[in-house]
């Protein structure tokens, strides 16, 4: 998927890049082994909610299908042979599992959009890099409100889905990772404060010039995908099993 067109800063010298692949085959594994990786670290964060909540990639060969976790798998338990791959109707073309019906309905429409939580408001001037959608009707089974939630993203990075939870796109599946953990502590860090601050009072909110340099510096795509390596590293000493 591709981020916002905001400025980025290119990889400084010295530090590791994204990897390039030569065949098809070898990227297609790359990405199936990160999301593993992805689901591994979630449920370790306590993102996971029963048999609910998904990550996808896009597949790099058939690029209108997505690989995702299968559903009724906990988080801790998805590894490179149980994901499955699905269409753009929801078939699933690959593994042998079912697939979550609001998994597709949403991420199948972010997808197309994209080639390539109560409170119902946003975030405080700690990350402005994201959308707000308010029209969530429950568990989403229509592809309609998938579409409408592909909307609501439009070119941000994340989107707040009221009464739902939070959603976060990027360009690899180590970036959009990254981004849903900084979303998530940065509600966590706002609800913190909004508790402590005593009636009358108001948040301290970071200046515009402030947040657009420290977006700068650490709210590139790049910057995403490395700050997720070292987590990686982590679940690959931990759980090495989610490479079978």
């Amino acid at each position: 998927m591709n981020a916002p067109d905001r400025p980025s800063i290119m990889a400084p010298a010295g530090l590791p890049k994204p990897p390039q692949f030569d065949k098809v085959e070898d990227e297609r594994l790359h990405r199936k082994q990160w999301l593993a990786v992805a689901f591994r670290l979630f449920s370790k964060f306590g993102f996971d909610e029963g048999v609910a909540d998904h990550i996808t990639a896009r597949d790099p060969e058939h690029t209108d299908t997505f690989w995702v976790n299968p559903f009724g798998v906990h988080f801790s338990q998805v590894k490179v042979s149980n994901l499955i791959r699905c269409d753009d109707e929801g078939n699933v073309v690959e593994g042998k599992h079912p697939l979550n019906r609001a998994a597709f309905a949403i991420h199948s429409r972010l997808h197309m959009a994209r080639p390539f939580s109560a409170l119902g408001r946003l975030l405080e001037m700690i990350s402005q890099d994201h959308a707000l959608y308010d029209d969530f009707g429950g568990v989403v089974v229509e592809l309609d409100e998938g579409k409408r939630i592909a909307k609501a993203l439009g070119k941000n990075k994340a989107a707040i889905l009221q009464n739902h939870g939070l959603l976060t796109v990027g360009k690899t599946v180590d970036e959009a990772a990254w981004w849903f953990i900084c979303m998530e502590r940065s509600s966590h860090v706002q609800l913190l404060t909004e508790a402590a601050v005593r009636p009358g009072e108001k948040l301290k909110l970071i200046n515009e010039k402030a947040a657009e340099q420290y977006f700068n510096i650490v709210g590139s795509s790049f910057s995403g995908w490395f700050q997720f390596q070292p987590l990686y590293v982590r679940i690959l000493k931990e759980q090495p099993d989610f490479l079978n």
